[in-house]
Order: C-alpha cells, then structure tokens, then sequence
C-alpha cells in the first residue's frame, strides 16, 4: 500500500516541472565596419524570448584564437587577428562575458527583451588589410535550462601608416665638422609597403641637398641629412630616387636620420633651427 501511495505522489510532482518552458536567443551583427587605426564603437542588439524568467544572458569569448572576455579575437586574411571587446555600458567599463555574478546580464520578465551590446575596437592597431569576422554565442540560463544563439562580429581593414619624429639637436658649432642623428617612426599595416620622406625645410633657397638653420638676423648655417650612417645618401623627398622605403610588420618601425654640420662656416653666433616636414607616402 505504501509502495503505491509513493507512486502516486511520483505521478503527481512530475507534471509540476518546466515542462514546454523554453528561451531563444539571437543577436544583430557587430558591424566595426572600416578600421584605419583609429578607435570605433558600434553596438549591436541582442533579443532574449522566455516563456519563463531567464536569470542570465551569458557571451562567450568568441571563435578567435587566445580570445577571452576580456580581449575578444577577429580572425582575417591567414591567421592575422584584430583585438576587440563587448561592454554592457556605452561607457564601456563594464565587460559582457560569462562569468555569473560578475560580468553577465540579467533580464526579468517573460517574452521579448532586448539588450544592448556596446563594441570599443582600439586603437592603434596594425595587422594585415582585410576582412575580419568572429562569432559570439549567446547563452540564456533560466528554469527552462539553457538555450544558446548567436551573431557575427564584423571588421575591414584598410591599409593604412601612422608617423612621428623626434628632435635632431647638434648642440653647439665650433666650426668643426658636427654631426647628429634623430628618427623617423613609422607604423603601418602588416605587409603594407611605403616610402618615407623629408621635406627640404623652412630656410629660404633650401633644396634637399643644401638645407639650412635660420639664425639670428636671417643668417644661414648650412647642414645635410643622410639616410645612411656613412653620410652619402642624401635624404629627400622624391620617391623612387632619395626617400626610403620599408614595409609595414604591423607596429613601429624606427628609421635613423643622420644629420651633418660641414666645418669652415663662421656665421653670426647665435641660435639657429629649422623644421623638417616627415612624410608617410603607401
């Protein structure tokens, strides 16, 4: 008798369970859309439908290679990867990952949400031009289990060079020859090729062969600048004939500048300067 009371109680709780509950989960494509080295910020919306409370919505790490939470991976043109992540808020301070309780989202309330998915690409990063792509899964974890969707994360990489310069400084003119260097830093797109060039200055009659300071009441002191260390190769502004030229690895590269003072110009003392213009030509 108590074998079947016990049965019975069986046969009554079963049909008391989530039975036919059920979630779906989808989102719309984090388009980044054309990456030059400069940050974006796209969002994208992801929708949540339960026919019970869900208590989390969950976003993996993606498909990329080494990818985290925290550092989300594109994969584009053989291997080559570009850096992102997927924030809560339009501050972007707080991650959207997986971890219940620290980083998750939660949704109350049964039928259509939609949430908001905030992108940050930063910048200054350099790989090789193309198409970018990564997959998210979307997991929603309620009474009814989990159930899981997804979206297509998008970028274009285009090709692109970023420079700057440092200061030449030759210090004090006795008359002896003197000389000095500086550097070029490029940063440009993995495999991109490009020249580098230098203006010929802001001396009056300067030409890339004979540039010159400006000093006091408009005096001149002549000085050259070489794209080799033993000083034969003038450095100009003419692709093809006296630039340099290099290829993009994807971060800096450091070019030296060599700079020199010819001996025997006695010129008015004084401070002199000039301004060299560093051009990115790909």
């Amino acid at each position: 008798m108590k074998q079947k009371l016990l049965l019975l109680s069986i046969l009554l709780i079963a049909p008391l369970a989530t039975c036919g509950a059920s979630c779906t989960a989808s989102g719309t494509t984090l388009a980044f859309g054309t990456y030059t080295g400069t940050q974006l910020t796209p969002t994208n919306v992801v929708t949540t439908n339960c026919t019970v409370t869900p208590s989390t919505v969950e976003l993996n790490a993606g498909t990329g290679s080494g990818a985290t939470t925290t550092t989300r991976v594109m994969t584009g043109p053989s291997g080559a990867t570009l850096n992102y992540t997927i924030y809560q808020n339009s501050t972007h301070t707080t991650i959207w990952g997986n971890t219940v309780g620290t980083n998750t989202v939660s949704i109350t309330g049964t039928g259509s949400k939609t949430t908001t998915a905030y992108g940050l690409m930063a910048a200054n990063q350099a790989p090789t031009p193309g198409t970018y792509t990564d997959t998210i899964t979307i997991s929603v974890v309620s009474s009814a289990g989990t159930q899981t969707g997804n979206f297509s994360v998008t970028a274009t990489v285009s090709a692109y060079c970023s420079i700057s310069a440092t200061s030449m400084a030759f210090g004090t003119y006795t008359g002896a020859v003197l000389n000095a260097t500086s550097s070029v830093n490029a940063t440009c797109t993995n495999t991109t090729a490009y020249n580098l060039s230098l203006s010929v200055g802001t001396a009056t009659g300067a030409t890339v062969s004979n540039r010159s300071m400006t000093g006091p009441s408009s005096n001149l002191l002549g000085y050259a600048l070489y794209s080799n260390s033993g000083m034969t190769s003038i450095w100009g502004n003419t692709i093809g004939t006296n630039t340099v030229v290099g290829k993009g690895i994807g971060s800096q590269q450091t070019v030296t500048v060599y700079g020199q003072i010819p001996a025997g110009q006695y010129k008015v003392p004084g401070s002199y300067s000039d301004t060299i213009t560093a051009t990115v030509t790909y």
